[in-house]
């Protein structure tokens, strides 16, 4: 079994930062790329930012210069450190790595089960 744990979210006023971490455990032979997804109420799921296992990055339009995307390999970790946060960046963030198992040869997405980040203006 594979585990994804977000922690990090909650409660800023709008121009605050705060720090996600994303820690995959388990049963994991390699992780490729892992990254952050968010969904705000009423709207669907959307990426934010992601990195490669060799630290290229890409972010969303919406918070590029604002956000940073990094990992730590050895603890199979990932963060997105989140700064002159906006109202609009309220919403439930995910983490996702694309990863194999010790007991299967398929990459397959996995899923953190959410943290909630809420920027009040």
């Amino acid at each position: 079994q594979v585990q994804l744990v977000e922690s990090g979210g909650g409660l800023v006023q709008a121009g605050g930062s705060l720090t996600l971490s994303c820690a995959a455990s388990g049963s994991i032979f390699s992780i490729s790329t892992m990254g952050w997804y968010r969904q705000a109420p009423g709207k669907q799921r959307e990426p934010v930012a992601a990195i490669t296992s060799g630290g290229s990055t890409n972010y969303a339009d919406s918070v590029q210069g604002r956000f940073t995307i990094s990992r730590d390999n050895a603890k199979n970790t990932v963060y997105l450190q989140m700064n002159s946060l906006k109202p609009e960046d309220t919403a439930v963030h995910y983490c996702n790595a694309q990863l194999r198992t010790t007991y299967s040869s398929i990459w397959s997405n996995y899923w953190g089960q959410g943290t909630q980040v809420t920027i009040s203006s």
